[in-house]
């Protein structure tokens, strides 16, 4: 069994099948086969509330290849999500990952955007057993318009499906971009830009 998270979308062939096993994925390292044990496949306590008390009020438990060592190689993780009210799991993307979550608890508004020039927005409000995709590399968001906390499960077509919040990114890199660069692209004056990456400095 391998202890690591490889990005690639083939499905590479298990560790725990070969006879000599050293070899080293992004950081993480094969473990002996013969040491395999059942809690190297086991994750514990996914029924326990999320904390939302943030500034955006969610919270992603995520369960990739560094929580569970046996998803190593195997393509799939999963994530529970918790919305308080009014909360919101940011625009993001998952550069490897395709999506798809079920709420199981309260509602959603959810959404992607395509990529392609026409820009188009494609959501949905979902309620308690509603499933929705978000295809793989798409700009998506979850939104808790309702007056109790929402609860989703998510599965990630990778075990290592990486995130990219889109606010962060692009307004709170370290170092910043150039405010020049960034009136410019999103065409306001450099101090409505100052402002904005002001405060993902204050709260990053």
């Amino acid at each position: 069994m391998c202890m690591s998270s490889a990005t690639r979308t083939r499905t590479l062939p298990s560790c725990k099948t070969l006879r000599v096993c050293a070899v080293f994925v992004n950081g993480f390292v094969c473990k002996d086969p013969k040491l395999a044990k059942s809690e190297d496949f086991l994750f514990s306590n996914l029924d326990k509330l999320g904390n939302t008390s943030n500034k955006f009020g969610s919270k992603v438990t995520l369960i990739d290849a560094s929580k569970i060592p046996g998803l190593n190689t195997l393509g799939v993780s999963m994530a529970r999500l918790d919305v308080a009210p009014n909360g919101l799991n940011p625009p993001h993307i998952h550069p490897r990952a395709t999506e798809i979550l079920t709420v199981i608890e309260g509602s959603l508004y959810v959404g992607f955007v395509t990529s392609n020039h026409e820009n188009k927005l494609f959501s949905k409000v979902l309620n308690k057993g509603d499933v929705f995709v978000f295809p793989k590399g798409l700009i998506h968001f979850e939104f808790n318009y309702g007056p109790t906390r929402a609860v989703a499960l998510a599965s990630l077509g990778s075990q290592n499906p990486s995130l990219i919040r889109i606010g962060e990114s692009v307004f709170g890199s370290n170092p910043f971009i150039s405010d020049d660069i960034l009136a410019k692209a999103f065409q306001v004056d450099k101090k409505t830009i100052d402002w904005i990456q002001a405060q993902f400095a204050s709260t990053s």
